[in-house]
């Protein structure tokens, strides 16, 4: 069988960079090993639309997720995808978070989100009265959104621009040739052969262990990926949000925080819990963790309407102690490969800045 462009990966950024380059003419098929899309870290996340508030100035994270944001919006008024924009606040509890708030607010300006307002603790508790802080940052262009149908719309326009998904398949070794690549693909209990002009390897946890498996790419261009584990906790009780509530930033990720689904209803997480095998069971375990953390910003929570939910996992490229790590799309100019692109360590923003990373794979692929 020989093919144009293959994705390997049907979670939001195999979808995003499918849909782009099929628009654009290209032939594209999807393979995934999974029977739907988005099973993995595309539908076990927060579902936020993020403003761009956290990420260095000129990081990918930064540049993808503010670009990413405004097409995000765009693409679901224009598709009529469920999400509201509803804001968030960022608190501090003490005199050095809050000073991290004011750090927040001179990144989110560099990174040109300039729409954020530090509030004092009167100004969040008009906002929500149920909130104990010491200050507040605002990001009113924070939003929410319904990302299994963002998959699905997605998914049809792909197929709406000749390009399909092939699921229950699993690509199982990839071979360079001079100008194209074998991949080797495991589909309903057989192996067969597919000729491909290019590759993107956009597998997010896997995707260490994909490029481990193409001929003739240099390990020193594949990080290590490592597993952070995010719990999260359902609330089973009345409550009277309407923002997203956020701690300031932890190590590996942006605090215990609280959000809320389409419904209204809310949940609490994820944590940070770093694994060592892929295994999405809830840490029921880590309920007084959650409770210590939400009582810190809520203190009249009721522990008792805490109930484990679901959790995700990061494909973090960095470790626990390190610094927060970038987006890595290495193209052929880092790897020496024609027509091979490698997403590495897509982690949150990436639902936001999805159809800005596919923008952004098309100029370097093609």
């Amino acid at each position: 069988m020989d093919l144009d462009i293959v994705i390997i990966g049907a979670g939001v950024i195999g979808l995003s960079i499918a849909r782009q380059l099929a628009l654009s003419g290209k032939e594209v098929i999807v393979l995934e090993k999974n029977k739907n899309v988005g099973e993995e870290i595309s539908s076990r996340n927060s579902e936020v639309i993020h403003a761009g508030i956290y990420y260095p100035q000129d990081s990918l994270k930064a540049k993808l997720c503010t670009r990413g944001k405004k097409l995000l919006y765009a693409y679901c008024k224009d598709k009529s995808i469920a999400h509201k924009r509803c804001g968030k606040l960022i608190i501090s509890q003490t005199k050095d978070q809050e000073n991290t708030l004011y750090e927040l607010k001179n990144r989110a300006s560099k990174n040109g989100v300039s729409d954020t307002r530090i509030l004092k603790a009167d100004e969040v508790g008009e906002l929500e009265p149920s909130i104990t802080c010491l200050t507040g940052l605002f990001s009113p262009s924070t939003g929410i959104i319904d990302s299994h149908n963002f998959m699905h719309s997605m998914h049809g326009d792909l197929e709406n621009a000749n390009g399909r998904i092939v699921f229950n398949s699993e690509v199982i070794q990839i071979k360079t040739k001079k100008n194209s690549f074998v991949l080797e693909v495991k589909s309903d209990k057989n192996i067969i052969s597919i000729n491909a002009k290019f590759v993107v390897n956009a597998t997010g946890l896997n995707a260490s262990n994909i490029a481990n498996s193409i001929s003739g790419l240099d390990s020193k261009h594949i990080p290590k990926t490592r597993y952070a584990r995010g719990n999260y906790f359902k609330y089973q009780a009345a409550h009277s949000f309407k923002h997203l509530i956020y701690p300031v930033p932890e190590p590996g990720g942006l605090g215990i925080h609280l959000t809320l689904d389409l419904d209204g209803k809310a949940r609490f997480g994820p944590d940070v819990e770093w694994i060592d095998q892929i295994n999405y069971k809830v840490s029921a375990v880590r309920n007084e963790l959650f409770v210590k953390a939400i009582s810190s910003y809520w203190p009249h929570m009721k522990r008792d309407a805490l109930i484990p939910d679901y959790a995700g996992i990061r494909p973090k490229i960095v470790g626990p102690n390190d610094s927060p790590g970038d987006f890595i799309i290495q193209g052929t100019e880092t790897h020496g490969i024609n027509g091979l692109l490698n997403l590495f360590g897509i982690e949150s923003p990436g639902l936001t800045a999805s159809l800005a990373i596919a923008e952004y794979a098309e100029e370097i692929l093609v």
